[in-house]
């Protein structure tokens, strides 16, 4: 009955709140964790156990996956980037042939969810506004500019005017022109959604994002606010969503027009504050697949709750590379 963590890196926290919740619960578990480069993943220097795999797009990757698993009797792995979710959702079911089971959503879900694109049909279908898209031929300024299935802010431009664009943003097919959302004038939430095995809704909690690096929260604040009731009438069932639903929004500071920027199924780095709030998306995980126990809604977080982080060090005593 243990635990892998995929794609460990920096991942502590996240690790750590596994291994904190197995043994409240009492479970018989260990934590594992795989990363290519585990040696320099901080997260796999503390799990009970690594392994060394390689690149996603290995063809040998699946394969050799399972064999860890079996191996090492894991039964659950927990995805935590993007690039994974389709290829681990498409496997689900060979995995589930071995006893493993994989906190992931539906593949039609991840399909939406890593092209922005489908994401915007997706907040538009949920009654969710969106930022405007423009044609490359006649763009309107401010503008921004980010890449379909991009991640982590890679590849993402803020045009003022016309003198900023170059053949590059002209010619990458991948580059969406859409309008530009003044911080100024909005707040930027993040809203971590646990949703059961059947899809339902059983937590909203909206971060506010006051300070971010390299596309991750660096800075935040849980804000019980009128997303909670917005969010809940429009995706109280969200079909095909599992786990931790990471949702990002901007809303207008004057008239409370929310605006779905993306949606990321899996575990986002601003999970740390969620957790420290009271929502124990990490317990509720385990008590659905080890222990089978339904889970409650639950809106008892902490409100105001501010995280500030700060660069932390795992040292790694004789090492040998």
């Amino acid at each position: 009955m243990n635990v892998l963590i995929s794609s460990a890196g920096r991942r502590v926290s996240l690790l750590q709140s596994f291994k904190k919740e197995i043994k409240f619960l009492g479970l018989p578990s260990k934590v594992f964790a795989i990363d290519a480069n585990p040696q320099f993943s901080s997260a796999c220097q503390v799990a009970d156990k690594y392994f060394r795999v390689e690149r996603i797009n290995s063809p040998n990757y699946i394969a050799n996956l399972i064999s860890i698993c079996v191996e090492n009797d894991v039964r659950l792995i927990i995805p935590t980037i993007d690039t994974e979710l389709l290829l681990y959702a498409q496997n689900s079911n060979l995995f589930s042939s071995h006893g493993i089971d994989i906190s992931i959503s539906d593949i039609s879900l991840i399909e939406k969810c890593r092209d922005k694109r489908l994401t915007h049909d997706l907040f538009t279908q949920l009654g969710i506004d969106i930022a405007a898209s423009y044609e490359k031929e006649n763009p309107v300024f401010p503008l921004f500019i980010k890449p379909y299935d991009g991640s982590c802010s890679i590849d993402t431009y803020k045009i003022e005017h016309h003198g900023m664009l170059t053949d590059y943003h002209y010619s990458n097919e991948k580059l969406m022109f859409l309008e530009y959302l003044d911080q100024k004038e909005h707040q930027e939430f993040t809203i971590d959604m646990y949703y059961d095995i059947n899809s339902a809704l059983k937590c909203i909690v909206p971060r506010e994002r006051i300070e971010v690096r390299s596309g991750e929260v660096n800075k935040g604040i849980t804000r019980k606010n009128f997303l909670t009731e917005f969010l809940f009438n429009r995706m109280r069932i969200f079909e095909g969503a599992r786990g931790c639903i990471t949702l990002q929004v901007f809303v207008n500071k004057k008239s409370n027009r929310v605006i779905g920027i993306e949606v990321n199924p899996r575990f986002g780095g601003g999970y740390p504050l969620t957790y420290a709030s009271g929502a124990n998306y990490t317990r509720w995980i385990l008590k659905e697949y080890f222990t089978r126990e339904p889970i409650e809604y639950f809106d008892q977080w902490a409100d105001n709750l501010l995280m500030l982080r700060y660069d932390a060090e795992v040292l790694v005593h004789d090492f040998r590379s």
